[in-house]
């Protein structure tokens, strides 16, 4: 597959999907979940500074997320409330992701950013149905197809079905043809957060 690290996919990418973004969204070419996208985010500035001051260690561990997940942000909850296997788990938490005294533990971590769209980019479509579609539970998805297939109506009806976005390559422009399905997931999960943050790590 051809890079989406590039300067002129970058801006023609911006300009056919502003529609979709809100103020203040960056990109970051970046391969994650074993595909390259090009990814659509929005960072968390106090987040950032937070975790900056705190000198926050890597919080990219299923189980440390999910730790937190079960925990109020800014709110201290009695250790004596958790049972053995959770005061294991809160004490094993990175550094600067909580604060815990003798008797109470305060979740302080959020997400760091916010994922808003992730454009795979493919010379198929069924190629790009497969490579955008490992970004379901994650975010809005989309494919950058290089050339127009044949069977335009076919490729649209199953990218809809799938509420996966298509982007056409159009001279030195790209050409929105298919909107991308909104993202609204069930419920936070910590394979979602951990996405997140492994995509943060190449912000920082």
């Amino acid at each position: 597959m051809a890079t989406l690290a590039n300067s002129v996919i970058d801006r023609s990418m911006r300009t056919a999907s502003a529609a979709l973004l809100e103020a203040g969204t960056q990109t970051q070419v970046a391969s994650l979940q074993g595909v390259e996208a090009l990814f659509f985010h929005r960072l968390d500035a106090v987040e950032h500074v937070r975790r900056q001051h705190a000198d926050a260690a890597r919080l990219d561990r299923i189980a440390a997320l999910e730790t937190l997940l079960a925990l109020p942000v800014d709110i201290p909850v009695p250790l004596a409330e958790l049972d053995a296997g959770q005061r294991r788990a809160v004490r094993a938490l990175p550094a600067g992701c909580a604060d815990r005294d003798r008797t109470t533990v305060t979740r302080r971590a959020v997400r760091p950013a916010s994922v808003d769209l992730a454009v795979v980019r493919a010379s198929g479509w069924r190629q790009g149905l497969r490579d955008a579609g490992r970004f379901a539970p994650f975010c809005r998805r989309a494919m950058l197809l290089t050339r127009q297939p044949a069977q335009l109506d076919e490729a649209l009806a199953e990218a809809d079905f799938y509420g996966i976005g298509v982007f056409l390559t159009r001279g030195d422009g790209v050409e929105m043809v298919l909107e991308p399905a909104p993202y609204r997931p069930t419920r936070h999960t910590a394979a979602a957060w951990c996405f997140v943050e492994e995509l943060y790590q190449l912000l920082r």
